[in-house]
């Protein structure tokens, strides 16, 4: 296991070293637009089913209870700080590491297998170089702005379970998400999905690139990819949480999700 995370860190820093010294060239470009319409485009659908009805269902949940307590109104800032602070980007990123992850060590995989990979180091060609830093980057950009677009299809799916089916006023409900969410909890959420799609990105890679020989190596691989990150995601949520609400804190003191 040590000798694994020792290889580990060794493919990031060489993905990293071919990052800032090729990320930015026009040949490298080329082979990332690709891979944004493979990664971010293909993956809108999943993402905007998951987080509408995981909005929906979190109206219905906590209806219940908020009409218990006369503050029905009052359900939109609870739906819009779980929504933006943890489910958008974590569903987002545990969905790209089931669909991409997946999807990249099965492929890196088989070109390991067939020895694609070694036929580009024959050629003098760093398969890192070729292959990784532009699926890297992919995961990277555009698991934010996947968690951004789960994040609007939550809310929205909040709100038309919330007024449209179950009565809640649609003033209110709009007040009091505003005033209960700021733009600390919005940037809390992308910051967190920029390190998960980092992270799904190198595992996934990483992974594909390590795998054992035959179909059953490259069916381990994907396997593995997604265990891997999805441990890795949430792990992560964990300490970006708890770092977030010291500092939050300790700046602005503790505030109640209702504004008060």
């Amino acid at each position: 296991m040590l000798a694994e995370f020792g290889q580990f860190c060794d493919f990031a820093g060489r993905t990293f070293i071919w990052l800032f010294a090729t990320g930015l060239r026009w040949k490298s470009i080329r082979q990332l637009l690709p891979q944004l319409f493979e990664i971010g485009v293909q993956s809108i659908p999943v993402i905007a089913v998951t987080g509408g009805f995981i909005g929906m269902i979190m109206a219905i949940e906590t209806f219940s209870q908020f009409k218990a307590l006369g503050q029905e109104d009052r359900m939109g800032s609870v739906i819009f700080l779980s929504v933006v602070k943890q489910i958008g980007p974590v569903l987002a990123a545990v969905m790209l590491a089931g669909r991409v992850g997946g999807a990249l060590a099965a492929e890196l995989g088989t070109m390991n297998v067939t020895e694609q990979l070694d036929a580009l180091r024959v050629m003098g060609t760093d398969p890192i170089r070729f292959l990784v830093v532009p699926r890297f980057i992919a995961c990277l950009l555009l698991t934010p702005m996947l968690a951004i677009y789960s994040d609007i299809t939550g809310i929205v799916g909040g709100w038309i379970i919330s007024v449209q089916v179950l009565g809640v006023p649609s003033g209110p409900f709009w007040h009091y998400a505003h005033v209960g969410v700021e733009m600390w909890q919005v940037n809390e959420g992308i910051i967190k999905s920029l390190f998960f799609g980092g992270a799904i990105g190198l595992i996934s890679c990483y992974k594909g690139f390590h795998c054992g020989a035959g179909a059953n190596g490259v069916g381990r691989a994907c396997t593995e990819s997604f265990v891997a990150s999805f441990l890795c995601i949430i792990i992560m949520n964990f300490f970006f949480a708890q770092i977030a609400q010291d500092w939050y804190i300790g700046l602005y003191g503790i505030r109640s999700v209702f504004g008060n």
